[in-house]
């Protein structure tokens, strides 16, 4: 049963965006997904899991194939959930891409990528919902961001700048949200287990000429204390609980889900 509140969730037809509204679906908020469609056939498809999940937990939903790098395109998309539904309550940025090469070799047109998707995008967004959700003296601003937003590997120079840079937008929003009902978090995964993870084992396995098990153990999970991958399910609930009233004074907080890498 719908609860009468709007969540909006980018990146939300696949892996960890799809989790996460699922989880909020199930919750029983309205979701508008988003996704990036190259054809219609892909179009059909993202359209096709938002009516799928509508279908199953009896909410309504909306797809938007809005690129996270042109602001327009989000103002847009928020737009026509506002226009649609009356507000949108609950913001998750999940949205996100990454990209791995030596400083010398980073190419310039992935950084400037991965900054616009990861970090820039979450500030049009924001920017884009703050309005209405002051208006209504309540709203909630997830950022979904990574172990990397609290720790820092080599090669990853892009993704470990726009995610610490997620870091400090999530404690600004916290700070000027607290006198009109608005919180702004971030969750911090490490590794989950999606599609996206599953696909790369083989590749590793190849690469390090090892068992399927000694490449999750040693190589994906290596900075895990807990040898165990992140599920969706696991960001899901833990999403729905940041929207919950339970959370009200839980602003401006990076929670790390990350088996324990962060504690090291």
């Amino acid at each position: 049963m719908a609860n009468g509140k709007n969540a909006l969730v980018t990146g939300s037809t696949s892996g960890i965006g799809l989790g996460i509204a699922k989880a909020l679906a199930q919750a029983g908020y309205n979701v508008m997904f988003n996704g990036l469609v190259r054809n219609d056939e892909e179009r059909n498809a993202a359209e096709k899991v938002a009516q799928d999940v509508a279908k199953e937990y009896g909410v309504k939903t909306l797809f938007n194939p809005a690129n996270m790098m042109k602001g327009e395109e989000i103002r847009a998309m928020i737009a026509q959930a506002e226009q649609t539904w009356g507000s949108v309550d609950v913001l998750v940025n999940n949205a996100g891409i990454q990209f791995v090469s030596p400083i010398e070799d980073f190419p310039e047109d992935k950084w400037d990528a991965i900054i616009a998707i990861n970090l820039t995008a979450a500030f049009h967004t924001s920017k884009a919902v703050w309005k209405g959700m002051k208006a209504r003296g309540w709203g909630r601003i997830i950022n979904i961001t990574s172990a990397h937003a609290l720790q820092a590997s080599e090669f990853k120079s892009a993704y470990v700048a726009s995610k610490h840079g997620v870091t400090g937008l999530t404690k600004t929003l916290a700070l000027e949200g607290a006198t009109c009902g608005i919180t702004c978090n971030a969750i911090c995964p490490g590794y989950v287990l999606t599609p996206l993870v599953e696909g790369q084992i083989p590749d590793q396995m190849k690469a390090h000429n090892m068992s399927r098990e000694e490449v999750i153990q040693k190589v994906m999970l290596y900075k895990h204390a807990i040898k165990d991958f992140v599920t969706v399910e696991q960001i899901g609930a833990l999403v729905v609980f940041l929207a919950s009233d339970a959370a009200k004074l839980i602003t401006g907080v990076s929670i790390p889900v990350d088996g324990g890498w962060s504690a090291q």
